[in-house]
């Protein structure tokens, strides 16, 4: 039997001992990375009920819902779970740019320091 003629069931996903799980945000068209968050059970719970990302702010320590402040919100798609069920997938429909920095992608910077992003929005503006 192919993975595709199983039967569909809901996965557990496992939050750790922390209760929470990374996620990295995808352009559902582009394949584009655009960030890394974490989600506790409430922030998926919230996904889900609403098509809109929630995260988990670990600076904070409370929920986020992505785009609440800067309106650059993220439709989910649809959210993916990798094979150990420790690692979430969201991939989206980003209005705006991802980074707080202004940028569409957390990841602007090559490891030597290249600027190899785009800048879609002024950070001071918006903040």
């Amino acid at each position: 039997m192919s993975d595709a003629d199983a039967e569909t069931e809901p996965i557990d996903v496992d939050f750790g001992e922390d209760g929470l799980v990374p996620a990295v945000a995808q352009d559902a068209d582009s394949g584009e990375v655009l960030m890394l968050a974490y989600v506790s059970p409430e922030a998926l719970s919230r996904t889900r009920e609403t098509g809109e990302a929630h995260y988990y702010s670990r600076s904070r320590e409370e929920l986020w819902h992505k785009g609440a402040t800067s309106g650059h919100t993220q439709s989910v798609r649809e959210v993916r779970v990798d094979c150990d069920a420790d690692t979430l997938l969201y991939l989206v429909d980003q209005a705006g740019g991802a980074c707080h920095t202004g940028h569409r992608s957390c990841f602007h910077r090559t490891i030597d320091g290249e600027h190899v992003g785009e800048r879609v929005f002024d950070p001071d503006e918006v903040y």
